[in-house]
């Protein structure tokens, strides 16, 4: 009958039971010498007890306390007089004592993995004195192993790698299992390993768990990866042991074993001739299996009549062979190329040179395709040089191109004006000739750049391009000048023969063989008495004094005028006047001003009078401004403000009553006062630049005659007023009651629609004016009519 793994662990626990049992003699406690123990009131005795180690099998199962031993005394003589007390490591939580009898119980289930033994002390007490009878005494209770833990792989699932190609029994890597049981009692904790998943082609020692190679020959190329179970079993091996698993992968790294091979013996591409130098024709590749370095290739051509017209190169990315050009193809001199090209591994392995030669070759074969080229000049440059003082139209040089193609097209050529934007030149469209176009100047322009293009007549989109570089040559065009805007000046105190200033010319032009400039005062200037000129020679002059007792107030400024001639062929030459100032200089001959004002002022007038001077009159100049400014601003009309909205006002006086005895609403006395002299006044919105003069005082007359008479004169002064702002002003004064004698007061129907006063103006004054102009213009008749 087979044993299940439970009942076999009991089984096993009822065995070590037994053997501890049978060696303990009851579990009583043996005697052996001890050291004296006194007891007070006593004489010495010896010991008479003492406790071995007690044994205690784990993971006991039972639903009762585990017996472990018993204590006792020989002074315990059983009638209950002695009582045992244990303490230490576990005491009453996992160990009790019977005080009575002294037999220890476990309560717990017990793990020697978690703790192997306990330390406990026991001590024997007299039950009514509660005093020792025995000297407190420690003993260790073990916990006995049982085979209850499998091998385990701490550092699993492992990963390891071994060539491909390795020969047999090379090793790939150690596997460790590690079981938590004792390994210093009985087999629990020896261990030996197996392969369970990877044969044939791994194996693994029993006792070290190496893993080597069990196949020679294994290629990564056909299979690149391994997954071993490796199993780890207690007990030696044998039945009833515990085991562990883990997992390994084993990859086959890669070496170079595989030659490389072309897929194909031969290749064949076309390319045009246009293609830029650079430019890549095709792209080829080896194949191999390997990887990494070991794919690594290199590509050259070996033969063909294409060796100085293409290149190979190796792409370290992809590792194909990259041919590109390296001169320009031409279809009309080659239509075709025919290479020869091998690749070979970078690093081969010596081992496996006998697999057969690691290179191959191919054939490639380059066909060239025509196209319509653009017409070729003859030279990349044409350097051409022509004279500044050639003639418009001379002949400067002759550029050529030719169509490269077999049909040989016409070629008719012009100038990029782009390069030529002043258009100095011209090209004659079929001969190639420039020409001058414009004067030219050296001065300006040394040296022209310009593109010429050439285009086929058969095709004008193919343009070829040429460039020429024109140089001005020199004329003598340009005379002598200072070189500078010189500040001469002469002190009062010079000496004659004094050195005052050094001067030197400067000319656009350039000789081939450098400027010679020659210095002299003119006709006039060489009669004077004040200054002298001596030539040095190098292109440089020194004016001189000729006296002494120079004086501000008698000239404060001297021009000398100097001649100077160059050295061209023929020779230029130019006048320039030299401007020299008298100064009041220091005993070191430093002006200190050259001023002649303090010499022409009044003898007796002193600087600070006259800066007072001129403060009184900027302060009345300040004043004059400040009330003219002001004045204008009185003047100023509103019908000029811009800034004010000029609209159409009526004002109406609407004091309808009773008539001309109705003098509530209006005062009559202001009208019939004979007395009242009234001055004209001007309208209080404006300020009229023409006054009227005052008229006489009214002459006592009936009533309606001088309200007659006050209004006539008001309609004369607003038709007549050009002052008058424009707007439409309707001013009604309407006494309007029985026996009233006033007519229609509206200026609109005055005595002014027959005047000389022209109104056409306000037609002028825009869109707002409009009504204004049609009520006093030439149409106000027909739109009150």
């Amino acid at each position: 009958m087979k044993l299940g793994k439970v009942e076999f662990c009991h089984f096993l626990q009822l065995i070590a039971l037994f053997l501890c049992f049978s060696g303990m003699s009851q579990a009583e406690l043996s005697r052996s010498s001890s050291k004296p123990y006194f007891q007070s009131g006593r004489s010495r005795t010896k010991r008479s007890w003492v406790w071995n180690q007690f044994f205690v099998l784990e993971e006991y199962m039972g639903s009762d306390p585990l017996y472990v031993g018993k204590l006792h005394s020989d002074v315990d003589k059983g009638d209950g007089s002695i009582k045992y007390i244990l303490s230490g490591e576990g005491a009453s939580s996992i160990f009790i004592i019977d005080e009575n009898t002294g037999d220890i119980h476990a309560t717990k289930r017990l793990d020697r993995e978690e703790q192997a033994y306990y330390t406990l002390r026991a001590q024997a007490l007299d039950r009514l004195t509660n005093k020792p009878v025995e000297p407190e005494s420690e003993f260790v209770i073990k916990i006995q192993d049982i085979n209850d833990n499998e091998p385990k792989f701490l550092d699993g699932p492992y990963t390891a790698g071994v060539p491909e190609m390795s020969p047999v029994g090379t090793s790939v890597v150690q596997v460790t299992a590690t079981d938590a049981d004792d390994p210093t009692y009985g087999n629990s904790a020896r261990v030996v390993y197996s392969i369970l998943q990877g044969q044939p082609y791994f194996s693994v020692e029993p006792k070290t768990g190496v893993i080597k190679t069990a196949l020679p020959n294994m290629d990564r190329e056909a299979k690149d990866q391994y997954l071993l179970v490796i199993q780890a079993k207690d007990m030696v091996g044998q039945n009833g042991g515990l085991s562990g698993t883990t997992s390994v992968t084993v990859t086959l790294t890669d070496v170079n074993d595989n030659p490389p091979r072309f897929p194909r013996r031969s290749y064949q591409y076309n390319v045009p001739e246009s293609l830029p130098v650079a430019s890549v024709v095709a792209r080829i590749k080896a194949a191999d299996a390997d990887i990494g370095t070991n794919a690594e290739m290199e590509y050259k051509i070996v033969d063909g009549d294409g060796l100085g017209i293409f290149k190979i190169s190796v792409d370290k990315d992809t590792q194909e062979g990259i041919i590109t050009i390296q001169k320009d193809l031409d279809f009309e001199a080659k239509t075709s190329y025919t290479l020869r090209i091998e690749a070979a591994n970078r690093d081969a392995d010596p081992r496996f040179l006998s697999l057969g030669p690691f290179s191959d070759t191919t054939t490639v074969k380059i066909i060239v395709e025509d196209v319509d080229e653009p017409p070729v000049f003859s030279s990349p440059l044409y350097p051409m040089e022509v004279s500044e003082a050639t003639q418009v139209g001379n002949i400067i040089g002759t550029v050529a191109a030719h169509d490269p193609d077999s049909s040989n097209s016409p070629v008719r050529y012009s100038i990029d004006r782009n390069t030529d934007l002043e258009r100095y030149f011209n090209i004659d469209a079929n001969s190639g000739v420039i020409t001058t176009a414009k004067s030219l100047d050296r001065e300006t322009n040394a040296v022209h750049n310009i593109t010429v293009l050439a285009m086929e007549s058969q095709n004008p989109s193919q343009v070829g391009r040429g460039y020429v570089a024109i140089t001005i040559l020199d004329i003598n065009d340009n005379a002598p000048e200072f070189a500078m805007d010189y500040e001469t000046t002469v002190c009062e105190n010079a000496q004659p023969g004094q050195v005052i200033q050094k001067i030197s010319a400067v000319d656009k032009d350039e000789p081939s063989n450098g400027h010679q400039f020659y210095f002299s005062l003119t006709t006039d200037a060489t009669n004077s008495h004040n200054f002298s000129l001596k030539d040095n020679k190098d292109n440089t002059a020194s004016i001189l004094t000729r006296r002494n007792g120079f004086r501000r107030q008698e000239q404060s400024v001297y021009y000398l005028p100097i001649f100077i001639v160059d050295s061209g062929s023929p020779s230029l030459s130019s006048t320039n006047t030299l401007t020299i100032r008298v100064c009041d200089c220091d005993a070191d001959g430093i002006a200190q001003t050259c001023n002649a004002e303090a010499y022409v002022l009044p003898a007796g007038l002193s600087t600070g009078a006259l800066i007072a001077i001129l403060a009184c009159v900027l302060t009345l100049l300040v004043l004059i401004l400040l009330i003219v400014t002001m004045r204008r601003r009185k003047k100023e009309p509103l019908i000029f403000d811009e800034e004010r909205d000029i609209r159409e006002n009526i004002v109406r006086y609407d004091d309808e009553g009773g008539g001309e005895e109705d003098t509530e609403a209006f005062d009559m006395a202001a009208l019939r006062n004979l007395n009242v002299i009234r001055d004209t006044k001007t309208r209080r919105d404006v300020t009229p630049e023409i006054q009227f003069l005052s008229r006489p005082a009214f002459k006592s007359i009936p009533d309606n005659v001088i309200f007659r008479e006050f209004i006539w004169e008001r309609l004369k002064e607003a038709d007549v007023d050009p002052c008058a702002p424009p707007y439409d002003s309707l001013q009604t004064y309407a006494f309007e009651g029985n026996g009233s004698v006033a007519e229609s007061l509206s200026s609109l129907d005055s005595i002014s629609s027959n005047s000389d006063q022209n109104y056409d103006y306000l037609s002028d004054w825009g869109p707002r004016f409009k009504r204004l102009a049609d009520m006093y213009g030439t149409g106000q008749e027909s739109l009150y009519s």
